[in-house]
């Protein structure tokens, strides 16, 4: 049976061309904002690419206040408060952010309280917490990953707690994505290879969680097959800009897909292993997926069936549950595959996690939104099995 019911909304432009992050006057002029905020992170900041930005920017008669460029790989609390002074000191009165997902999720954070004022945590924490739309915000994605140009979401580090606090609205969309795959040439291969993992898992998860309609599959679908197809030669030849434009669009209607369907037990392990031992979000999400994926098999065979032509695999002489185990089975190929190539972990352990922390990550990743959108009901005991075979 089909969908007895689904809503589908998009409010951000998506605007896609080498090149295109050094001229959008054109698309400045529409949001008649005359002030902006750039927000990126140390290494765009260095290598001239901010300095791009902001002279195209400031070419169209535009001022550019400051740029933020304090952004770690994880974006924290103090992080954001520091983007937040410095937009109000210049009088900014809108956000253009460059880099990857913590950027652009410390842009939309501070975007709230520059806004609407009051206090991001007290006030805006959670879901569906902002009253109305906020200042314009223009995402330009560095990397072909997160898909947060295109998301209502963003997550930021609370030190205290030491856990990931979730920001969720439709209104935290950006007004603006420009991908501009001339940017992605410089991501160094491992990192290439995680936020690669980070858009394939968005894709199956969103395609297999309890929230999936047409429109989120058709996405998620297209997002795996075009994963499939340039990934590695993306990790091998970094300069190839067909490969990168391919990823680049393929993360982008990952990102949309999940943002519509939410996404599951990766994700949950995976937020739970970035709080609790720092991974890196799409390295999480790279070791977790096949587990992910075998936990949830009973219950979305049919799906991991349709994922497994996609995935290269020839099913014509497969039955249903052959098809789907050998979708986990090519994932897990990858995986090895990129290993090879540039060291991405594929064990925890290797990526810094200590056996000690296994019972709190299962712990969290239970208690984490994620899992609420899970297809099979996310239990402690087997998610530390699964957490413990990752080990």
């Amino acid at each position: 049976m089909g969908a007895e019911f689904y809503q589908f909304f998009l409010n951000t432009k998506i605007l896609f061309q080498p090149g295109i992050s050094g001229d959008f006057t054109n698309e400045l002029s529409q949001l008649k904002i005359g002030s902006w905020l750039l927000v990126t992170d140390p290494f765009f900041a260095q290598n001239g690419v901010a300095d791009k930005i902001r002279a195209g920017i400031e070419a169209g008669g535009y001022k550019v206040t400051g740029v933020f460029s304090e952004v770690p790989p994880n974006s924290e609390l103090k992080v954001v408060q520091s983007c937040i002074e410095l937009a109000k000191q210049g009088g900014a009165e809108a956000i253009v952010a460059l880099g990857g997902g913590s950027a652009i999720d410390t842009a939309k954070a501070a975007n709230i309280v520059l806004s609407l004022g009051g206090d991001l945590v007290e006030d805006y924490s959670g879901t569906q917490t902002i009253p109305r739309a906020l200042n314009p915000l223009i995402a330009i994605p560095t990397t072909a990953g997160t898909g947060s140009e295109v998301t209502s979401s963003a997550v930021i580090f609370d030190e205290g707690t030491q856990r990931k606090l979730s920001f969720n609205d439709a209104y935290l969309r950006p007004s603006l994505a420009l991908l501009d795959p001339e940017l992605t040439l410089s991501l160094p291969p491992k990192a290439t290879a995680m936020t690669g993992m980070d858009a394939l898992t968005h894709s199956i998860e969103s395609y297999t969680s309890v929230q999936t309609n047409p429109m989120s599959d058709a996405l998620a679908m297209k997002a795996i097959k075009m994963i499939h197809l340039n990934l590695l030669k993306a990790v091998e030849r970094g300069s190839d800009l067909e490969a990168r434009s391919e990823m680049l669009i393929a993360a982008n209607l990952a990102g949309i897909a999940f943002d519509q369907a939410m996404v599951g037990i990766v994700h949950a392990m995976s937020h739970a292993t970035g709080g609790i031992a720092h991974v890196p979000h799409g390295m999480a999400n790279s070791i977790y997926l096949p587990y992910g994926m075998e936990y949830n098999l009973a219950v979305r065979t049919e799906r991991y069936a349709g994922i497994a032509k996609r995935l290269g695999v020839d099913t014509t002489k497969l039955d249903t549950m052959g098809a789907a185990r050998a979708a986990i089975q090519a994932v897990r190929e990858l995986r090895a595959s990129l290993k090879r190539l540039c060291g991405l972990p594929d064990r925890l352990r290797d990526a810094g996690v200590q056996e000690g922390q296994l019972e709190e990550i299962a712990r969290t990743a239970v208690e984490d939104g994620a899992s609420f959108f899970n297809p099979r009901e996310v239990v402690y005991e087997e998610v530390l099995g699964k957490i413990r075979e990752a080990y």
